[in-house]
């Protein structure tokens, strides 16, 4: 009997399934560190800006960081319908700009987000195949340290961050995956996330947004 080989043989016809990937934490959590961690490294995603009216830090950069608009021009977006999901976290607007999302996943590109814990909650309910991770301090009082380290927000503001954290932490259940981001370990946390694509990947049905 001549046996089979596969070598020669057309490609089976899988649908191209890219990964819409949400990171989501409590503020002072770590995603800024751990995105630009990923993009040090060269990790193939697609890293989707966030749009947002708050103020720019010393620190940051316009369309690298954020994209820096006005409330005039967050409006506009709005109205024309050019936000996949926007909320208003500490008296500021952040969205996530719908084209670069649907230009990535329509090459077959994974693509990831950095969203407010009620971001992750409205892609979820548009996109139910989204990958959410929480990103977890590994406790308040570290979380709490960080912070007050950063001098990004006034002492005034600090006591309502700390109590809208842990009303976040309650949020977990929503996700599909918790990291935990420990202090000057942020190669570890970048690993788990690639280990959580990898598995992902390897699904017999993935949860990818499917083309």
């Amino acid at each position: 009997m001549k046996k089979t080989s596969y070598k020669n043989q057309a490609q089976f016809n899988l649908p191209k399934r890219p990964l819409f990937i949400v990171l989501s934490s409590p503020s002072g959590a770590g995603k800024d560190a751990i995105l630009n961690r990923m993009k040090e490294l060269d990790y193939p995603l697609k890293y989707i800006t966030t749009v947002t009216t708050r103020p720019q830090r010393a620190t940051e950069r316009d369309d690298v960081d954020y994209h820096f608009v006005s409330r005039e021009r967050f409006q506009e977006m709005i109205s024309n319908n050019e936000l996949l999901e926007r909320a208003n976290v500490y008296g500021s607007w952040y969205g996530v700009p719908k084209q670069p999302v649907e230009q990535a996943l329509s090459r077959g590109q994974d693509v990831i987000v950095k969203v407010d814990i009620q971001g992750a909650a409205t892609i979820k309910k548009i996109l139910p195949q989204a990958i959410l991770i929480f990103l977890m301090p590994p406790s308040m009082e570290e979380l709490v340290v960080r912070l007050k380290q950063r001098h990004t927000e006034p002492l005034s503001d600090l006591a309502l961050r700390i109590k809208t954290a842990e009303e976040e932490i309650k949020q977990l259940p929503l996700f599909d995956y918790v990291v935990v981001s420990q202090r000057d370990k942020v190669d570890l946390a970048v690993s788990d996330i690639k280990a959580i694509i990898t598995t992902e990947k390897c699904r017999v049905t993935p949860k990818g947004i499917t083309l």
